[in-house]
């Protein structure tokens, strides 16, 4: 298996990264968590998609976590594309990625399904499991288990029992880090690098991977290795993501 993360920042675009978007590749699946802009760099990682199915999980829908979206054809998915979101998600979709907005799906020169979860979760080819976490508007967290690994994400959120329990025994929790050390807000819930360090730590995950860094609170590299520091302190078998960063499990 091989993680690629196309965009690692949130809120917007900056010198160091696109907004949020990773790409899981296993021996059978192309699988993409979110699609910020970084989505427009998958033509560079999916050389084939002649065989291989792509499904795209979508957290929530703010603008930095959809806005990839409307680079849809550009691509050329020969078995199609399946995307699954929360409950709302038909409806999101219809509206943003239709006129006057974007191109229709229903233009696309490939076949696009749209599903939500968790109520079609047995529909998923291989084993999904959801649970909401705590931030301004649904959102959801994924625990996707596949070629024997188990990756667990944990976007936008505050901490919360049940990321805690999404990432329990993780091979690699992917897990954002939107506020620098010792920042939080209850109104706009998000990790910071201790934070998201304590979920890691306390469900036992073997690998954190810290993502989705503030585009404002992070303007530089130098940034996200302090948190990597800080989270290390706790967790030691952390890694701060930079754009086009690949993790083999």
């Amino acid at each position: 298996m091989n993680i690629s993360f196309l965009g690692t920042n949130g809120w917007y675009d900056t010198a160091t990264g696109n907004t949020i978007c990773i790409l899981i590749k296993t021996e059978s699946y192309d699988i993409i968590l979110d699609a910020g802009n970084g989505f427009y760099k998958l033509d560079r990682y999916l050389t084939d998609t002649r065989h291989r199915p792509v499904h795209l999980f979508l957290s929530h829908f703010h603008i930095d976590h959809i806005a990839g979206l409307h680079t849809l054809n550009k691509f050329t998915f020969s078995r199609g594309l399946s995307i699954w979101g929360p409950t709302g998600t038909k409806g999101a979709l219809g509206t943003i990625i239709n006129t006057p907005f974007s191109m229709p799906l229903s233009n696309l020169p490939y076949r696009v399904t749209i599903h939500e979860l968790p109520e079609e979760r047995q529909s998923v080819p291989f084993s999904v499991e959801t649970k909401p976490l705590l931030h301004s508007t649904l959102t959801l967290g994924y625990r996707i288990t596949v070629d024997g690994k188990v990756v667990v994400y944990c976007p936008d959120t505050g901490y919360c029992e049940n990321a805690v329990e999404l990432s329990r025994s993780a091979d690699l929790l992917i897990a954002e880090c939107a506020y620098p050390s010792g920042e939080s807000n209850d109104l706009w819930p998000h990790l910071n690098p201790e934070t998201a360090a304590r979920i890691a730590g306390e469900a036992r995950a073997r690998r954190l991977a810290l993502i989705h860094f503030d585009a404002r609170q992070y303007p530089t590299i130098e940034a996200r290795l302090e948190a990597e520091t800080v989270a290390k302190q706790t967790f030691p078998d952390t890694v701060a993501t930079m754009d086009d960063m690949e993790i083999d499990l």
